[in-house]
């Protein structure tokens, strides 16, 4: 794989409403737009996976 890949095994994504944009992974939140009161930089939430490794 390179930098721009990841192996999932599932992905399932959450309506929500009032501009919610929150990120799990195996459980962890790991990127919050609510609670940042922003959103994610370009690459930011891939960098985030990848440190989680």
């Amino acid at each position: 794989m390179n930098e721009y890949e990841f192996s999932i095994s599932s992905l399932v994504i959450v309506p929500s409403k009032g501009g919610v944009f929150e990120v799990t992974v195996d459980g962890d939140l790991i990127f919050s737009k609510k609670d940042l009161g922003r959103h994610a930089k370009a690459g930011e939430v891939m960098g985030l996976m990848r440190k989680r490794g």
